[in-house]
């Protein structure tokens, strides 16, 4: 479309059909004026308002030679770079996305679990080796100190026989010992009889003053 001369006596038209719907601080300078043709002359006005960048305000004008020129229409039209809404969707493609979406959460939670069950089997795994390893360990300690304590010959020498001729040298001792005791001990039945002996010596000192008085008379 051709654009139209700058008619001061058009804009002040559509600027006052736009103060009936916005306040007059949104209303910007006039960007653009373009014939439409069949007497239709369209005005844009740049929108002064946050959040509509690139958008202008957008005002259509029938002009004929023979006739007042009238207010046809006015919108909010996006210009050039302007802030847009994405393409709408039906409700069925959305539904039938959002469908997709929800099975691909639910694969990659199902492979992430199935992820963390490998790795737990194999923690599984590492303990139980672990606890193999311990369990060869302390075989091999066992194995080890009964070789020390009962495998016979240590530095040549068998010690199951050390340990029974120690045996029966303790029990020589005891029995020398015991001899001893019976050697230097005093034997009941002879201290009786010497108790015995001094009885009678001692009767027959208290008896010899009689016998000897008896005698002189």
């Amino acid at each position: 479309m051709p654009e139209a001369a700058q008619n001061p006596a058009l804009e002040s038209i559509a600027r006052s059909s736009l103060l009936e719907m916005t306040a007059p601080e949104s209303i910007g300078p006039v960007v653009e004026t373009r014939d439409d043709g069949d007497g239709i002359v369209t005005l844009f006005f740049a929108a002064d308002m946050v959040g509509y960048p690139g958008w202008r305000w957008t005002v259509s004008i029938s002009n004929f030679d023979d006739q007042e020129p009238s207010v046809l229409e006015t919108e909010l039209t996006p210009g050039d770079g302007a802030l847009l809404a994405p393409d709408w969707v039906p409700w069925s493609d959305r539904l039938a996305d959002y469908k997709a979406a929800q099975e691909g959460s639910e694969d990659s939670d199902d492979d992430a679990e199935s992820d963390d069950d490998d790795e737990s089997d194999d923690d599984d795994d590492s303990e139980d080796d672990d606890d193999e390893s311990e369990e060869s360990e302390e075989d091999d300690d066992d194995d080890l100190g009964s070789d020390i304590l009962h495998g016979g010959d240590l530095d040549g020498v068998d010690i199951d026989e050390v340990d029974v001729a120690a045996a029966a040298s303790d029990d020589e001792s005891d029995d020398d010992e015991a001899d001893a005791d019976d050697e230097t001990g005093d034997d009941p039945d002879d201290d009786e009889s010497s108790e015995e002996a001094d009885d009678d010596e001692s009767d027959d000192e208290d008896a010899d003053p009689d016998d000897e008085g008896e005698k002189t008379y």
